[in-house]
């Protein structure tokens, strides 16, 4: 149903040195997925080991520790062939350093290629400014997006995970899809998440749903990936097919959840409530907060509820299902202004008060027209709170970047883009990031990694930036009343992205 997974690119190493007896590291370079081709002169009878890893720990060695039960090991046996030539074709690594054991002598660079595969969804878009750190983060986005596309979106593709996550997916969703055509590989990934929808109407976490996550359904904002993947796919590809192929599972999904909570507050059965994932969990020094930024659970879970149900009415309108539209429109202002009377005060003013709840609640527009901009300066002040550092998780990272420049504060976004201070992207270009890493603090020179058992160097979900540096740096902008580019707008801000752009231009 989607391109095929295929070799799309292939590296060669930028250097090889010996680390002990018989064994050496290659560096490709770029931390990729797929595999490697060897290929040596006569090797008689001696096995060869190959070890794959993305980053090398403080002594230069293969760190593997976070690869938890994957072993990403090839080992070969040659026979009496004259020349080796090895290559797996069917298991794949997610890899920056190949280490090679049992060589009877030294190889060479080009005795090494790295084969990268993904589902080879053609790109439709490029990136490029006058900064090489922001033009070199567009780039680990990209080869981020690829290595994470192998026939589902996974959340890494490293350890012994490799699933497809659907909160990460439909954050990042936006952003793929100024990147690639997406159209044939969501449309095959979402068959999988209504195929292993529950009959009550439960969405999973992971689709497929298989391996030991079965039994996770119903997570707010990862359930919600079944409604609003479609919606983002009829708004870049006018695709109305898929809403209607979709329409009946959408629609058990949101009943179930309304059926279990009457009072319009997602409250109950709810799955596993991950929340806002990731925020405020990681420190790197005394002067950053550790807690305090993560949306309080029963805001995080409504905010969702009624985001799904205002996309389900018009995903209904669209499709020519006029009474639905009407009901669904009614409940979703219905969950909107319980959220408002439960939540937000006459200030605008969010229970939490954190960067991340203003942030939610402005992009799914959840507040009277009065309060927007007063919530959006409450976003500001949090943010100054933390001394103009985010405290914001995998959802609401890319929100908080586009409600600033939405509300008129794109410098204030710019400087955290740009930031060389943790939590920031560049913070992970000056470590010698060539992916999007899981967390902010992946790895701090001199503090070490992580926690191993959740520290993966390649995973989509802050890389969801990409949909702002599009945006708000190049300007192109939907036009939400046609679909598919019929017509649409390139906006670039005023302010220190002002030289990256030109005027509002509309384009048909």
């Amino acid at each position: 149903m989607n391109e095929p997974i295929a070799v799309i690119d292939e590296l060669r190493p930028i250097s090889v040195r010996k680390t002990g007896n018989n064994k050496y590291i290659f560096d490709m370079g770029q931390n990729i997925v797929g595999w490697c081709e060897l290929n040596l002169p006569y090797n008689p009878g001696h096995p060869i080991t190959l070890r794959y890893a993305e980053i090398l720990d403080e002594q230069e060695m293969l760190y593997t520790d976070n690869l938890r039960g994957a072993k990403q090991t090839d080992r070969y046996l040659p026979g009496n062939e004259t020349t080796i030539h090895y290559e797996p074709r069917f298991t794949y690594y997610g890899f920056k350093c190949v280490e090679v054991e049992g060589l009877t002598q030294a190889p060479a660079v080009e005795q090494l290629t790295g084969k990268m595969i993904a589902s080879s969804s053609p790109p439709t878009g490029t990136f490029q400014t006058s900064d090489k750190d922001i033009n070199q983060l567009w780039s680990n986005i990209l080869w981020t997006q690829w290595n994470n596309m192998i026939s589902v979106p996974t959340d890494c593709p490293q350890r012994d995970e490799r699933a497809g996550w659907m909160g990460d997916a439909q954050v990042f969703a936006q952003n793929a899809m100024y990147n690639l055509d997406m159209a044939a590989f969501y449309t095959k990934w979402i068959r999988d998440v209504s195929d292993s929808q529950l009959e009550d109407g439960r969405y999973p976490d992971i689709a497929p749903h298989v391996g030991e996550w079965q039994g996770f359904y119903n997570s707010p904002g990862w359930a919600d990936t079944g409604v609003i993947i479609p919606w983002r796919m009829y708004q870049n590809y006018n695709d109305r097919t898929l809403l209607a192929r979709q329409y009946k599972s959408m629609k058990k999904f949101i009943d179930y959840v309304h059926k279990r909570n009457p009072g319009l507050i997602w409250k109950d059965s709810r799955g596993n409530m991950y929340g806002d994932w990731l925020n405020g969990n990681t420190i790197i020094s005394d002067d950053y907060p550790k807690t305090g930024g993560s949306v309080p659970n029963d805001v995080f879970s409504t905010a969702y509820f009624a985001y799904s149900t205002r996309l389900l009415s018009g995903i209904a309108e669209q499709i020519g299902k006029k009474s639905d539209a009407i009901y669904y429109g009614e409940l979703a202002s219905a969950i909107r202004d319980q959220f408002i009377r439960q939540f937000v005060n006459e200030n605008g003013k969010i229970e939490g008060n954190t960067q991340a709840g203003y942030a939610i609640a402005l992009e799914f527009d959840l507040l009277p027209e009065p309060l927007r901009a007063k919530a959006a300066a409450h976003m500001v002040e949090a943010l100054k709170a933390y001394d103009n550092r985010m405290s914001t998780g995998i959802h609401t990272t890319i929100r908080l970047m586009n409600q600033l420049s939405e509300h008129g504060y794109t410098d204030l976004a710019y400087e955290l883009l740009t930031s060389r201070r943790f939590p920031s992207w560049f913070y992970s270009l000056d470590q010698g990031a060539t992916t999007i890493w899981e967390r902010w603090d992946g790895y701090v020179k001199g503090r070490g990694f992580q926690d191993a058992g959740m520290n993966s160097f390649n995973h989509v979900a802050i890389g969801a930036v990409g949909e702002w540096m599009y945006k708000y740096i190049l300007g192109i902008r939907h036009d939400e009343e046609q679909p598919g580019y019929r017509h649409f707008y390139i906006t670039p801000p005023a302010g220190k992205t002002a030289g990256l752009g030109q005027r509002q231009l509309p384009f048909y």
